[in-house]
């Protein structure tokens, strides 16, 4: 057999560094150490930026945790979809119980460095996290309730908070913003994944809005949904962490997205089917991007505010 035969998928062969990487979902942890880091900065303490680094290292380590093992627990499901057939345990790379191992010990060791580095809140909102998405989410609402998205989305929610924490050491009503900011915009992001995602869900069990409530109410939610993120998006920009650049990026951005929603909700099925569901990839791609830039535009209230360029509303 030539070596490259043993990277063929389903050919058992000894798992490598990236097999592992691949369990920590390295593209979702790269989000959550940008939210992360952005509530870290904004917060109106500052911190060494060693302490800064390493907290947000261990912030970046216990979101990997918590992929590793939301895939332990998902590995039937995933070898049944499509997106997921590929990840290291249904592909055969890494066997479950290594991802279990990995995913507890990282989950400890993010949560004591974290501790140790800045805080017991941050370190107990990092944990809390942990445990939300790895239980509360994978291991029960995923395969309970249509609303598993809604509810679930507090995960991916947190790390502002736990930035804002490493800062402050405390809760305040501007890192609770940012919680809510990602917590609303986790429903259209996901329902427009699973509107083109198609029979996946449905295959593999899971009772996604798409599966359990149609094509049609999914299209409604994910507008809703993003009439009241837009408003409440809009609305940050006027609090002691929002500036003009957040403001301006604001009102751009979710001008865009409503009418991306209000386009998805005038499609039927017939219509998407026919163009590969373009509008609906569209959107979800572009939900990446709103994310991003309006925690950049934070950043860039920040550094107005510590210039003395911007003294707020």
């Amino acid at each position: 057999m030539a070596d490259t035969d043993l990277y063929a998928p389903g050919v058992a062969r000894e798992p490598g560094l990236k097999d592992y990487f691949d369990l920590l979902k390295p593209r979702v942890m790269s989000l959550v150490v940008f939210t992360a880091l952005a509530g870290l900065l904004v917060a109106p303490q500052s911190v060494h930026p060693m302490v800064g680094f390493t907290a947000i290292l261990f912030v970046a380590i216990g979101a990997g945790a918590s992929g590793a093992l939301n895939m332990w627990w998902d590995a039937d499901i995933d070898e049944v979809m499509r997106r997921t057939a590929r990840r290291p345990i249904p592909d055969g790379r890494v066997p479950a119980s290594d991802a279990l191992a990995l995913g507890l010990g990282l989950s400890g060791l993010s949560v004591i460095m974290v501790g140790l580095a800045a805080n017991l809140l941050a370190a107990a909102l990092l944990a809390f996290t942990i445990f939300f998405y790895a239980v509360v989410y994978s291991m029960w609402l995923k395969r309970w309730t249509p609303q598993n998205i809604v509810i679930g989305g507090a995960a991916g929610a947190f790390p502002p908070m736990i930035g804002w924490a490493i800062a402050t050491g405390g809760v305040s009503i501007e890192s609770i913003c940012m919680f809510m900011l990602i917590f609303l915009w986790t429903p259209p992001h996901f329902w427009a994944l699973a509107l083109f995602m198609k029979d996946d869900y449905s295959n593999a069990g899971v009772p996604m809005l798409t599966v359990t409530h149609g094509h049609r109410s999914t299209r409604r939610h994910i507008f809703v949904y993003t009439l009241v993120l837009a408003a409440f998006a809009i609305g940050m920009g006027f609090t002691s962490i929002g500036g003009p650049i957040y403001l301006s990026v604001a009102v751009v951005m979710n001008a865009i997205f409503c009418k991306g929603a209000f386009d998805i909700l005038r499609r039927d099925r017939a219509a998407a089917d026919a163009d590969g569901f373009a509008v609906e990839k569209s959107f979800f791609k572009f939900s990446l991007l709103y994310l991003f830039l309006h925690f950049g535009a934070l950043l860039g209230d920040a550094a107005l505010r510590s210039a003395g360029l911007w003294g707020g509303f």
